[in-house]
């Protein structure tokens, strides 16, 4: 390989060469190919190694690289390509078999879920996790705030806890009609537990969807939905339903 000397350029010299890498991740190295070594790179493109290394960091913070102890850096898979958005007027939980029901509390929500839901800040609400998994991979992380106006023939009786409880609330949430809804997406950074199940580090960019239902007028459901940043990709569908896609620059060979 010769050797690429970055031209003078007003944006940060880093991220300047993140896009000289991009172009060579997708023109000279294969999904899985392990990267020439720091000293190499910087060689080659004539850089310090400090400059290297933030490129390398941004790079891997978008999926583009894995990097592995023992192994070195590779070449990412392509984000995985999966369906956010169900039928518009789907209560979560009807046919959707890619979410999985952890577990269901009963404890008052964050104040903004509160004031969404317009139920009392110490009002209790039914709390539904689910995570989300694709190709063995796990990819989202949901927090779904159920009132228990939205729900009141719920019993104890039917599931007292756990992950048999959290569908029996969506069981009872899908008696009610459902009028429409809505979403919103953020980028955000991944809390503890949801780092945790989405085997990233506490601070990890992610995406955040948040989707209100309604139904009687009110809003009966609210859903905060995290999902990687380094694996997802959200486009809007005509119908209002997000949906993840592929990146075709970054489709395997």
């Amino acid at each position: 390989m010769g050797t690429t000397q970055l031209e003078s350029v007003p944006e940060p010299k880093y991220w300047h060469l993140r896009t000289v890498l991009t172009e060579a991740l997708d023109s000279e190295f294969s999904v899985g190919e392990i990267l020439p070594n720091e000293r190499e790179l910087a060689a080659r493109f004539g850089v310090a190694r400090a400059t290297l290394r933030q490129a390398l960091e941004q790079l891997e913070l978008e999926g583009r690289l894995q990097r592995r102890r023992g192994v070195g850096t590779t070449v990412a898979p392509p984000r995985v390509g999966v369906a956010v958005g169900t039928e518009r007027h789907s209560w979560p939980g009807a046919g959707d078999d890619a979410w999985q029901a952890a577990d269901c509390t009963a404890a008052a929500p964050p104040a903004a879920v509160a004031a969404a839901l317009e139920t009392g800040r110490d009002e209790p609400v039914h709390t539904v996790r689910r995570t989300r998994m694709t190709h063995g991979q796990p990819v989202a992380a949901e927090l779904l705030y159920i009132p228990a106006s939205s729900v009141p023939d719920l019993t104890a009786i039917d599931a007292p806890s756990g992950a048999a409880r959290a569908r029996a609330v969506l069981r009872e949430l899908q008696r009610l009609e459902l009028e429409g809804r809505d979403s919103a997406v953020e980028l955000g950074s991944a809390r503890a537990d949801d780092a945790k199940e989405l085997d990233r580090l506490p601070g990890a960019p992610v995406l955040v969807v948040t989707t209100r239902f309604f139904a009687e007028g009110r809003t009966a459901a609210l859903s905060v939905a995290t999902y990687r940043a380094d694996t997802c990709r959200l486009t809007f569908g005509d119908f209002g339903a997000v949906e993840i896609h592929e990146d075709p620059e970054r489709r395997a060979s």
